[in-house]
């Protein structure tokens, strides 16, 4: 994941799916991911599919894609536990982008701090540690500490303050700014605006935290995401992240007929 440039013909653009793939699903995806051109393959993780799995069907596949998870919650996801199932999984550090967040761990920024170190300690060198953050502050310690930065449910006026907040960080600690990705929900097809919709309305009240960011964010429901008839009208929708992002990550929202994760990758892939 790297900062765009302005002689990039075609941007770079991850692709985000929820874990708990089959493993033909996953390899299926990872080939057609890296034949559609996108930079990066992203799982998240959920308590009963951890993300990693996910990763490793990924990685099972043979495609040369970067794989990223987003986020690992450190209350059930501590240091030692990702050290121990990136070695037992075999998976290859250098192509990893390790996302980590608090969870309801509290204080937010003094766990991620300290999850940060403990991993720099506990990972081969070079492996990428990003964070998730929707605020200031998190964002100003990725920006001090962190390989990368992962928003989430940001429109991309919202996205770019973010990333300033990242760049701050960097600056205040004398270091480059890392990349900053965050996924973009995308549905495509028939219900795709229902879709968003649903979507974000679970998330506006999952828990405190999100309630106070949607509050802060003050936009309408439905309006944080892509939602298009088809491919041209997702790519419109994804051009205005280019600006304020170094790597959008296209999450799947995908209808449940058959094929209807990769009609959205198809649609979402960069171009």
């Amino acid at each position: 994941m790297e900062a765009r440039t302005d002689e990039q013909a075609t941007p770079q653009r991850g692709l985000g799916v929820t874990a708990g793939l089959s493993a033909a699903e996953a390899e299926d995806l990872a080939r057609r991911a890296h034949d559609l051109g996108f930079h990066s393959l992203w799982s998240n993780d959920e308590p009963d599919h951890p993300g990693l799995e996910t990763l490793a069907r990924f990685a099972a596949s043979g495609a040369p894609i970067d794989l990223g998870v987003g986020v690992l919650p450190l209350d059930r996801n501590p240091p030692e536990r990702i050290a121990r199932d990136i070695e037992r999984l075999g998976l290859d550090p250098a192509r990893l982008w390790i996302g980590i967040g608090s969870g309801p761990l509290r204080p937010p920024v003094a766990v991620v701090e300290q999850a940060i170190e403990r991993l720099r300690t506990l990972l081969p060198s070079g492996t990428r540690i990003v964070i998730a953050a929707m605020r200031p502050r998190l964002c100003r310690l990725g920006g001090e500490l962190a390989d990368g930065v992962l928003l989430n449910w940001m429109p991309p006026a919202q996205a770019a303050q973010a990333r300033e907040w990242v760049r701050e960080g960097a600056a205040s600690a004398g270091r480059p700014a890392p990349p900053v990705a965050s996924y973009v929900r995308v549905a495509v097809g028939p219900g795709a605006a229902d879709r968003v919709r649903a979507e974000e309305g679970f998330y506006r009240e999952i828990n405190e935290g999100h309630r106070k960011h949607f509050a802060a964010l003050d936009v309408p429901l439905g309006s944080v995401g892509v939602a298009g008839d088809d491919g041209d009208e997702v790519q419109r929708g994804l051009r205005p992240y280019h600006e304020a992002l170094d790597l959008p990550i296209a999450r799947v929202l995908a209808a449940p007929a058959a094929g209807g994760l990769l009609d959205v990758a198809g649609a979402a892939a960069p171009r």
